[in-house]
């Protein structure tokens, strides 16, 4: 146990420098193309009213809230009022429920953080995650849902995302599918949240739990999973759902977004995928997921979800949005492990009585934009602080004795190459900086 006192809890993780700068750019990436797409941000906080987060993610959603026990004299009683945000779209869907007729319509908006999910931690899964979306509100037109799905595409490119997949499906059509095998529509729901792990399970085990935990009759089970899971998946699909209302409506919103997008996307990269469900019960138009080669599970996802906002007490408005999966993308990226950050310029100190100057060349080299770090540990060695520089990958070390402040100059080390030049302290900022210049 004392080896893992030190631990972050399980399911979260510490970033160090490497890895921080890493995600911090992954983030302004991602930033840059939902602005060029005009999203606008907008920051929740990182806890919402628990009566806000509750029923608007199926069962097996709501058993992953994390839950914020009542405080101060309430404590005692083990009950919870708050929880931590579990995405961003339940909490866009407050904030356009309450500010209504002060935003622009429609609301295009992103939003960049972490959420939290009760989950069992995995590859790829954690309980403390960032997710960046972004929605669009006010807006039924089918353009809308192909503007989300190729701003999260050409997020993906941005950051080096290559050999994904954009899986697409409607709500309308699964609804139609269950109308015409005659699943009443008070089991819909549950028996959506079982075939959504058909990208997780085999087929005859989500049939068998469509019997077993859903009570459908064992011949609906196996026709539902065989129509979703075959080769032929998609032509199954048309032909069941021709006399379908709701299924009609579903298929023309998958063929739209598909021709909308595919011209951005690329074709080959955007498919029918009747197998995809997504569980999460406030999705009512077309859903989509995107995969990538050596990750397991979906890295971004989402669709339309219209009903949302009037169900927290907001206007009925249409609304549909998409998230990347901040986690798996970094996974996928060959620099995962962390940016190595190069420091210009690393300042030894050999003698005590050149602090006050090496202070001084260390200010006018930061106002001039340079990253300078002086030495601060205790040895005066020469060799030990140059491998200091060199583990700071530093490009340009100073080193600055008694002969050189004699003599009004400053040892500038390349430590690349390892040659050393004497130049004048009046021209040390001027130096470094051409130096620095082809490399910055």
């Amino acid at each position: 146990m004392a080896s893992r006192q030190f631990d972050p809890p399980s399911g979260t993780r510490d970033f160090l420098a490497g890895v921080l700068r890493t995600r911090e750019r992954v983030f302004t990436q991602i930033r840059e193309v939902f602005e060029r797409y005009g999203f606008e941000p907008l920051q929740t906080p990182a806890f919402e009213r628990l009566e806000t987060l509750t029923g608007k993610y199926g069962d097996e959603g709501d058993k992953l809230i994390f839950k914020i026990l009542r405080r101060g004299e309430h404590e005692a009683t083990g009950e919870a009022d708050l929880a931590l945000r579990y995405d961003m779209t339940v909490p866009l869907a407050r904030v356009v429920a309450n500010y209504g007729s002060q935003l622009p319509t429609p609301y295009k908006r992103y939003a960049m953080g972490p959420v939290w999910r009760a989950d069992r931690p995995g590859k790829g899964r954690f309980r403390e995650f960032a997710q960046c979306d972004v929605d669009v509100v006010g807006s039924a037109s089918p353009l809308a849902d192909a503007e989300v799905v190729c701003a999260l595409t050409d997020a993906l490119d941005a950051v080096g995302v290559r050999n994904y997949q954009v899986l697409v499906n409607s709500r309308q059509a699964l609804s139609g599918l269950l109308e015409v095998y005659g699943v009443p529509a008070e089991l819909g729901g549950g028996v959506l949240i079982t075939l959504d792990k058909l990208d997780k399970l085999a087929p005859e085990r989500v049939a068998a739990e469509l019997v077993e935990a859903r009570s459908l009759p064992a011949h609906i089970a196996e026709a539902l999973v065989n129509d979703l899971t075959a080769a032929d998946a998609v032509e199954r699909m048309h032909t069941t759902l021709k006399d379908s209302e709701a299924g009609r409506a579903g298929l023309e919103e998958i063929t739209g977004l598909l021709e909308l997008a595919a011209g951005k996307v690329g074709r080959e990269r955007i498919a029918f995928t009747p197998s995809l469900v997504r569980g999460l019960d406030y999705y009512t138009g077309v859903i989509f997921e995107v995969t990538a080669e050596g990750m397991p599970g979906s890295i971004a996802s989402g669709g339309r979800y219209d009903g949302l906002i009037s169900a927290l007490g907001g206007p009925d408005v249409p609304a549909c949005g998409g998230s990347l999966g901040i986690e798996r993308i970094i996974g996928l990226l060959s620099d995962h492990e962390g940016d190595v950050h190069r420091l210009d310029v690393a300042a030894t100190v050999i003698a005590e009585d050149t602090s006050t100057e090496l202070a001084g060349f260390a200010a006018r080299l930061r106002d001039a934009g340079l990253s300078t770090e002086i030495y601060l540990a205790a040895s005066r060695k020469l060799a030990k602080q140059l491998k200091w520089a060199a583990d700071r990958h530093a490009r340009f070390a100073l080193i600055y004795g008694a002969s050189d402040k004699e003599a009004g100059v400053v040892t500038v080390r390349d430590m690349d190459s390892g040659e050393q030049a004497q130049i004048p302290t009046n021209e040390l900022a001027a130096h470094l900086i051409r130096r620095c210049a082809p490399s910055r």
